[in-house]
């Protein structure tokens, strides 16, 4: 067997600094292609040294022939797709969103085609789904019907349908994986992530109000990184997306948890009452039936870990 080397698009995203944490701290070879040079995520939760083992790509996504170079020049043995325009950045560009979050990922078909790779892991969305409204379950199951309402769920849901013609057409496996509400160090930017930025404010000592209320599927960073790479790692034939539970849970037990592990922040940080439209949570049942046993970090240890990490890196400097 040849030795592991993983291909990782978007690696400078809060998911992929933690895909290429794990990886380089397991000392598996990564080559990371993104057209960002933004390190500030992988400064925040890996070393110098760390970082230093990495070898960096900068390239367009939407250049067919510029990811089909990059991951033949790289040598891998796994590629995980995770480069992608989040909602707002959609809504505010829908072409853009659709030449980033489409083409880019029918380009990465392409280049695993090239190279010989028999398989690929890639990120899809909850907001593939509709409105709770739209559902006659709290919990979605595997085989929920896709109703996105945003630019960015139909281009998760055009990947989602791209890696089944791949499938069909060219006996390319691929491993599709819906998170939900990911929290943790790096995860900074995009509609979601105000929950994270009350834990660095609790870190910080200040007030902060979070988005959105109700229930939703909170799922620690690293456990998501970590389940990317097991799908990466476990054979698999067809194409198919999977829910990812992790802990379903009120944005009220999200402050509750923040006050537990940082018990000055009581009273400090509070939320808007109006949920997310999406439904409450999804059920990882079938994914777990493919992949066996996965990362599932309980909340309040989840949160207790990243209020620690946010008070570490601004004692070191990392982060003002």
């Amino acid at each position: 067997m040849p030795e592991e080397h993983f291909f990782i698009t978007g690696g400078m995203g809060c998911i992929g600094a933690w895909v290429i944490r794990n990886l380089v701290q397991s000392e598996v070879p990564v080559t990371v292609f993104d057209l960002s040079n933004d390190m500030h995520r992988l400064e925040l939760i890996m070393s110098k040294d760390e970082i230093d083992q990495v070898r960096f790509v900068q390239g367009d996504l939407t250049r067919t022939e510029t990811v089909t170079q990059a991951l033949a020049e790289s040598g891998a043995t796994h590629a995980i797709h995770l480069a992608a325009l989040q909602v707002p950045f959609c809504k505010a560009n829908p072409p853009l969103g659709a030449a980033v979050n489409v083409v880019g990922t029918v380009n990465m078909f392409e280049a695993i085609k090239a190279a010989g790779i028999g398989q690929l892991v890639f990120a899809s969305s909850v907001a593939v789904y509709g409105r709770k409204d739209e559902y006659n379950t709290v919990l979605l199951p595997h085989d929920a019907p896709l109703r996105p309402h945003t630019h960015y769920g139909v281009f998760k849901q055009a990947n989602e349908g791209t890696a089944r013609i791949y499938w069909e057409d060219d006996g390319i496996a691929s491993i599709g994986l819906r998170p939900y509400t990911i929290y943790g160090p790096g995860r900074d930017q995009g509609m979601t992530s105000t929950p994270t930025a009350a834990m660095l404010a609790a870190a910080k000592g200040e007030t902060y109000h979070i988005s959105f209320g109700g229930c939703n599927g909170f799922q620690y960073a690293d456990d998501i990184a970590k389940i990317f790479i097991q799908a990466a790692r476990t054979p698999f034939r067809g194409a198919d997306v999977f829910n990812i539970k992790g802990s379903v849970a009120h944005v009220s037990d999200v402050v509750k948890a923040i006050e537990a592990a940082e018990p000055t922040a009581i009273g400090r940080i509070t939320f808007e009452e109006k949920p997310l439209v999406f439904p409450e949570g999804q059920e990882d049942d079938v994914l777990r039936e493919v992949l066996g046993e996965i990362p599932d970090t309980p909340l309040t240890e989840g949160v207790a870990k990243t209020i620690t990490h946010f008070k570490e890196a601004l004692a070191d400097g990392r982060l003002q």
